[in-house]
């Protein structure tokens, strides 16, 4: 039986408990830890799934525009995330992405918008996607090079996008994708805006679809004098950065739940593997290495399960949690592929064997060390946070 005991900690409601236990009997009836080989049609099944149920909800901001509550409660979404990665990672992803992809829009967006493109996130009828990264800006969000030029008319105006955007989540099945361009207000950061693009936009094309370790849909976009109207960019003008950064601090915090929900299950499937293996008169459990791995295991967990749900707390208080989510997404995910690792090494030869359950979270694990800003960029954030403080 999966442990659930940290639903008690003080960090929570009796809501939010409540939302995990029946996310984790629905998933038990619903989502399988295994997925066929067309990706992309189960991703979009997922959404539908997931927004048929309600989860969705959570994911975006305004009752009005389909969601819970006026504001993305950050508890709610890390235990969704946790919960749906201990059953399946491309359920997390699904999930995730409708939130990331939607979320400047939620942060950020005109009525209109909200009510255009929320609606439909929340009840799973379209797929949201996050166009930041380009080929030679990731981390380095201030280099990006995708442009796009203002032209007026008496229609209000069009931005005409020229550039690629790569590792693009949900390329090429989104119906929508919230990209960012240079826009030239000012120099550096300060010049990027955030343009709502539909699929099939004139101009707009997948290039290239990016095949990774733990399959879910990813492509480079391409942008060739794609022309979209005033009315699709999400905040003012030159605030592209501002809204990209607030967008990945609420869901930051997630991606380390998400992390956690892993390592639980790789947790599960040591702890199963250790009490039924047998080995010289007993079982694998009996020997004190094993128990030791267990014992770390679990501690891991706890730690960066502390650290997650600190920052979601703090965030749901109104408080600035950017070193506390980069903490939470550095500790969840270092601490997971460790968890994982050990999960491989306790189940021996099945541990490698294609599909087993801790080989394909060994390649689901692997990415979240650097999507949403690696763990180096986190350790630069956690630094710069603290010599900022210890200046003032």
């Amino acid at each position: 039986m999966a442990d659930s005991s940290y639903l008690k900690w003080p960090f929570f409601e009796a809501r939010h408990a409540q939302l995990a236990q029946q996310l984790a009997a629905w998933a038990a009836r619903h989502i399988a830890h295994d997925h066929g080989p067309d990706v992309d049609a189960e991703c979009r099944q997922l959404v539908k799934a997931l927004g048929a149920a309600g989860w969705l909800r959570h994911a975006v901001a305004g009752a009005e525009n389909g969601g819970v509550g006026e504001q993305i409660d950050t508890r709610a979404i890390c235990l969704i995330r946790e919960t749906l990665a201990r059953h399946s990672g491309l359920a997390d992803f699904a999930f995730a992405m409708q939130g990331l992809g939607s979320g400047a829009i939620s942060l950020a967006g005109t009525r209109e918008q909200k009510q255009r493109y929320l609606t439909q996130v929340a009840a799973g009828e379209a797929i949201a996607a996050f166009a930041l990264s380009e080929p030679e800006a990731g981390s380095d969000v201030a280099a990006m090079a995708c442009e796009a030029r203002l032209e007026s008319g008496d229609d209000g105006g069009h931005y005409v996008i020229n550039g690629e955007k790569t590792w693009i989540s949900n390329g090429g099945i989104a119906d929508f994708y919230v990209v960012f361009v240079r826009t030239g207000e000012a120099p550096g950061s300060r010049g990027i805006s955030a343009l709502i693009v539909e699929a099939g936009t004139p101009g707009f094309e997948i290039a290239e679809r990016i095949a990774v370790i733990a399959p879910h849909p990813l492509a480079r976009l391409k942008f060739t004098n794609c022309r979209v109207p005033v009315a699709q960019r999400v905040g003012a003008a030159g605030e592209g950065f501002k809204v990209a950064m607030r967008t990945l601090d609420v869901f930051r915090t997630s991606v380390a739940a998400a992390a956690l929900g892993f390592a639980r299950r790789a947790l599960d499937e040591a702890l199963h593997r250790a009490t039924t293996r047998k080995m010289f008169g007993g079982v694998l459990a009996d020997f004190q290495l094993t128990q030791a791995k267990l014992a770390q295991m679990a501690t891991q967990i706890d730690s960066a399960a502390l650290l997650t749900y600190r920052a979601a707390w703090q965030r749901d208080q109104g408080e600035n949690v950017t070193r506390e989510a980069a903490m939470a997404k550095m500790t969840a995910t270092e601490n997971a592929q460790q968890v994982i690792d050990a999960a491989v090494q306790i189940w021996g030869g099945l541990g490698v064997v294609s599909e087993q359950p801790v080989e394909k979270l060994y390649r689901e694990i692997r990415a979240l060390r650097i999507y949403e800003g690696a763990t180096e960029v986190q350790q630069l954030i956690i630094a710069r946070e603290l010599l900022k403080s210890a200046q003032a």
